[in-house]
């Protein structure tokens, strides 16, 4: 299958990016490279981008359909590292920095990969293919507890313990190896009532906290947004897609932090704690996509934008 997608909140990203010659940016969740090309297109003569992707198949794609564009250096690595790895890479301070977090449309549609709760194939779900635990070793391996834990913090899931406890007492017969083997146990779970009232696929939520955990996607987020805003010139612009409640509250918080980080008490006549705000934020809060988007992309329904600009810290 080819890795191409329909970029998410594309005219909006462009918009907010602002993209202009001889500016320096980095897409961190490369993906097929629709964002980025749109950038370096704006951008016109002497932009530079470097995309960072953990997966190869990404990497590849992106790097196939960006190969016109002089400044564009794909770096394999995670986001999570990506100011290390901009360092590593000579990169200079940035004009912007755009993240879209999540999995993208080419892995969930790729059966093989074990993203999908639609298709039956291989549990796997990482994202860089070559290393780390797939998801048939965590739902085998780890105890009731540890799994509702997951089930609850990363799928907001209500029927986190008996799905756990199902699925400890069916892998003691036979270990989890499928996608499908996964969805029977979220069915024979959830009682038949909630199903039939529940609006989505069942088993939605408990394939988003496996997926979560098997790819660490929320614990560095906050700390790698703060790097990458420490990588952006000043006026430069970090850039963030999110697409579930648990990623965008911490973008949000993280942003409001770095705006507002005075500890002082509200009712001290000056600051003397002496942080000062490092960034601005614009948008009014989350973005959201278009009605029109949503018509010919349903998968961007739940995205949102927020966007950052660094202040000159004095």
């Amino acid at each position: 299958m080819t890795f191409s997608h329909i970029p998410v909140l594309y005219h909006e990203v462009m918009n907010w990016m602002q993209p202009r010659p001889g500016g320096c940016y980095c897409d961190g969740t490369l993906g097929g490279g629709g964002h980025s090309e749109g950038i370096l297109t704006l951008a016109g003569e002497g932009a530079r981008l470097w995309g960072i992707d953990r997966d190869p198949q990404a990497i590849a794609a992106a790097g196939e359909r960006l190969r016109g564009f002089d400044g564009f250096t794909a770096i394999r690595g995670n986001f999570h590292d990506g100011p290390a790895l901009l360092d590593e890479a000579g990169a200079p301070p940035l004009d912007g920095v755009l993240l879209d977090l999540g999995v993208s449309s080419p892995q969930l549609d790729q059966a093989e990969r074990g993203f999908s709760y639609h298709e039956d194939a291989p549990l796997d779900m990482r994202m860089d293919p070559t290393g780390g635990s797939t998801a048939a070793e965590l739902v085998n391996s780890l105890s009731a507890a540890e799994l509702t834990r997951i089930l609850r913090d990363y799928g907001e899931e209500k029927w986190a313990a008996r799905i756990a406890a199902i699925i400890c007492e069916w892998r003691q017969r036979q270990p989890f190896a499928t996608t499908f083997d996964l969805v029977r146990a979220v069915d024979a779970a959830i009682p038949k009532a909630v199903r039939r009232r529940d609006e989505g696929h069942p088993a939605r939520r408990t394939f988003q906290a496996l997926r979560i955990a098997v790819n660490d996607e929320l614990d560095p987020l906050d700390a790698a947004l703060c790097g990458f805003v420490e990588r952006l010139k000043p006026g430069g612009r970090l850039l963030v897609i999110t697409f579930h409640s648990l990623e965008d509250r911490i973008v949000k918080r993280c942003f409001q932090r770095l705006q507002n980080p005075c500890v002082c008490s509200p009712k001290a006549p000056v600051c003397t704690c002496g942080r000062r705000p490092q960034v601005k934020v614009l948008g009014g809060g989350a973005i959201p996509p278009t009605q029109e988007e949503i018509a010919e992309n349903p998968r961007a329904r739940s995205a949102k934008l927020r966007v950052c600009e660094k202040r000159e810290v004095v």
